[in-house]
Order: structure tokens, then C-alpha cells, then sequence
């Protein structure tokens, strides 16, 4: 008898991506997580052979709201997204949970509601609600009290020990760097897997960072942000464990798209584009199209 195997991705159990996500960011090769924020984005990742995504908060919210990155998402509209593009890819998913959306209930929730999901990663942050781009001015602390809370409470509800949580802090730009790693060692105190010093302004403290924490730490790629963008290679030597570039492929999308809908304004043709988009069977196909119509064709006797 024919399994589910031979289902197209989306209609697959996903078994292992926690315990895969978790041994590689403990090992020697530094994990690049491209930002995606629907199934679209994240099968072109997947696609491209990139071993983890990363389910961009800032994405979620222009994509799914129209609105920038200021806490005006909700929690259950996250949530539907994350679902579904848990279900569109095989790989790992690391998961923007911002703040946890309250105190520790609402933190419990998230993290047992994300894990239900499908993400393999959950990365919370020391933001005050509603919070706010971590490369943008504005952005209030919660004391550190408030947030070994959140990463206790999310580590005492995650039902797989493989799954990673991400302690963000957002110290840096208001208390410096030194005050930012203190933070992050007390939240890897309280248990996180991963820490996450948001916004070192140059390669000396993104190297200090790596120094003085012993454990897994993440790399911000943000182009135009506070942090220089620095290869993957050198992210590595540096001692990084995960990069992540949140927003590239929105931004590329977002570029690109105007581009061809200027010309189409201007020509009333999409011709002078075509030969950079995919193909009409090459969009079909990187959704798995000839397995959806042989597992209906399957049971509808066709």
C-alpha cells in the first residue's frame, strides 16, 4: 500500500526537522536561514537548497496586515501563517515570536500553539509591547526579571526538548554592548539554546559578542541596518552559529515587482520581463504540482 511518502509536501507529516535544526546549530557549520513570510517565500528558499528559513515578524506583518514592523499583528493571525508555511516545506523553520505576545500564560501558549505548528525554532525578545524593528529608534526594555520569565516559561512549555528557543535582546542601542551581553548570559542562564545580541554597530563587538558567550549565538543580516553585513564565511570564523537575513528576499521581490509593474504601466506588456520570471509549469512545479494530481487522480479513480 502506497504512503504518505508519495504526498506532495504540503500534505505530509514532517518528522525530525527539531532534533536536524537543533544538532546543527551545535555543530561546526554555520546554519543560513533566508526570511520568508508565506508558502510562496518559503518554498523558494527551500528550493534554493537552504537548510533552515526563518519566518520573518516584519514580513508577517506587511504581508498579512500592510503594516510595518510596530506590534500591530496579532498573535492568531501569526499563527494561521506560520501554519500553513510550516506545511508548504520540509526544512527547519526558526519562528519571530516577538515579545510572546504577554506575560507568561501568553508566552506558554505561543510556544505550545508554534511548536503544534511546525517551527523548530522560537525567538523571543526583552521588548516591551508593542514591540518594535530591532534597527529602528524607539524600542523600550523590559527589565531583565520580566524576560528570564518569558524564556523559562517558554522552555518549561516547548513538549520537544529539540526545540530551540532564541533569547533576543535589544539592549545594545539603549545600554551598550557590555550591558547586551550580560542580558543574553542571564537568559542563557534561564535556559535558551540560542542567544541573540540585536544591533552591534561594528565587526569588534560582534566579535566580543562571540567571545564572551559560550553557546550558540545568531547573526542579523539587515541590509541598511545598524550591523555590517559580513559573509557567511566570516560570520563563521567570527563564531556564529545562525545567520539570518530577514527581509532580502522581500526586498528583492519588492524591487523587482515594481520594476515590472512600472514597464507594464508604461508599455502595457510584461514582455520585456519575461525572461526573468519562472516560467509558467517552472511555478506549477515548485509546488509540487504533478504530485497533487497523481495522489487525486489516485482516489478519484481518474
Amino acid at each position: 500500500m502506497t504512503g504518505q511518502s508519495t504526498y506532495p509536501v504540503g500534505l505530509r507529516r514532517h518528522e525530525g526537522k527539531n532534533e536536524r535544526l537543533a544538532a546543527a546549530l551545535n555543530g561546526q557549520q554555520l546554519v543560513m536561514a533566508p526570511g520568508c513570510f508565506d508558502c510562496l517565500t518559503a518554498k523558494l528558499v527551500a528550493d534554493a537548497g537552504f537548510f533552515a528559513g526563518y519566518i520573518t515578524g516584519s514580513g508577517l506583518s506587511m504581508s498579512a496586515l500592510g503594516a510595518p514592523d510596530i506590534g500591530a499583528i496579532s498573535f492568531g493571525e501569526i499563527l494561521e501563517r506560520v501554519m500553513r508555511i510550516a506545511d508548504s516545506v520540509e526544512i527547519p523553520l526558526i519562528c519571530d515570536a516577538d515579545t510572546g505576545y504577554g506575560g507568561p500564560i501568553n508566552v506558554i501558549r505561543t510556544v505550545k500553539d508554534l511548536e503544534r505548528a511546525g517551527v523548530s525554532a522560537i525567538q523571543i525578545e526583552d521588548q516591551a509591547w508593542p514591540k518594535k524593528c530591532g534597527h529602528e529608534p524607539g524600542r523600550k526594555l523590559v527589565d531583565v526579571q520580566e524576560m528570564t520569565g518569558r524564556i523559562k516559561a517558554a522552555v518549561d512549555a516547548r513538549a520537544d526538548e529539540n526545540l530551540s528557543i532564541i533569547a533576543r535582546t535589544d539592549a545594545r542601542t539603549s545600554l551598550g554592548i557590555e550591558a547586551a551581553i550580560e542580558r543574553a548570559l542571564t537568559y542563557q542562564e534561564a535556559g535558551a539554546d540560542v542567544l541573540f545580541v540585536e544591533s552591534p554597530e561594528n565587526e569588534s563587538e560582534m566579535r566580543l559578542i562571540n567571545q564572551q558567550i559560550k553557546g550558540p549565538t545568531l547573526a542579523n543580516m539587515v541590509e541598511g541596518g545598524r550591523t555590517p553585513l559580513l559573509p557567511a564565511n566570516q560570520l563563521q570564523e567570527i563564531g556564529y552559529a545562525l545567520a539570518i537575513f530577514p527581509n532580502s528576499l522581500t526586498r528583492m521581490i519588492a524591487s523587482q515587482g515594481a520594476a515590472m509593474l512600472s514597464v507594464l504601466k508604461q508599455t502595457g506588456a510584461t514582455a520585456d520581463f519575461s525572461d526573468r520570471m519562472v516560467s509558467h509549469r517552472g511555478l506549477w512545479d515548485l509546488f509540487d504540482y504533478p504530485q497533487w494530481t497523481e495522489l487525486e487522480g489516485r482516489f478519484s479513480g481518474s
